[in-house]
């Protein structure tokens, strides 16, 4: 079981927490991962991309010339893909790029990432967040006492003051941890979470 130093809002070390190895312990499974961030970014897809096939474009019902003798080639429609303004060969359409993952699968890549942030120390676990008010020096103040820059910010529940005061910070995002996904996990150098976020989590994927 991996034990994780506990941080206050200062940067001073206030303790120590034990992971729970069902969710922070277990053997990394690199396809999961990479198929989890894969569906993650399928999905973030508009997949509204469109142009014409040559059934599509306005004109050419008439054959431009005749089919012999005028010394041209055979034409049969001025919107075919070789003139111009004629239509596009294999023309994309609009799709959902979305595709299926398993429930485990889901948990299994989600695990992998919260267990690889261990094995990385780059796993930061605060004693809670809480802000007084909004403003974003207070909230650049706890990153810095954590010596930390980009970072992925889970918090137990929504709390208005600490996601508005992050929300114009570079490189910081922020979390419930019922929104955790691998990722995000991934995409930033830290991973920072409250001790009831780190519970919370644990209480569901254990």
């Amino acid at each position: 079981m991996a034990t994780v130093s506990v941080y206050n809002m200062t940067g001073a070390n206030v303790g120590t927490m034990e992971l729970s190895d069902a969710v922070f312990g277990v053997e990394v499974n690199e396809h999961l991962v990479k198929m989890a961030v894969t569906a993650h970014l399928a999905a973030s897809r508009q997949g509204t991309q469109k142009a014409k096939t040559r059934s599509e474009v306005s004109g050419g019902g008439k054959k431009p010339w005749r089919q012999k003798g005028t010394g041209h080639a055979r034409q049969g429609s001025t919107r075919a893909p070789q003139w111009t303004h004629g239509g596009v060969v294999f023309a994309p359409t609009p799709r959902d790029y979305t595709f299926k993952m398993n429930r485990k699968e889901k948990q299994a890549a989600l695990k992998s990432a919260l267990t690889s942030r261990v094995n990385e120390e780059k796993i930061f676990v605060l004693e809670d967040l809480k802000l007084d008010e909004i403003k974003t020096k207070d909230f650049v103040a706890v990153l810095k006492a954590l010596n930390l820059e980009k970072a992925l910010v889970v918090l137990a529940e929504d709390d208005e003051k600490v996601i508005l005061s992050a929300r114009n910070v570079k490189n910081v995002k922020t979390v419930n941890a019922s929104g955790v996904n691998v990722f995000d996990i991934l995409k930033y150098d830290a991973f920072v979470a409250t001790k009831a976020a780190v519970e919370k989590i644990q209480e569901v994927y254990a």
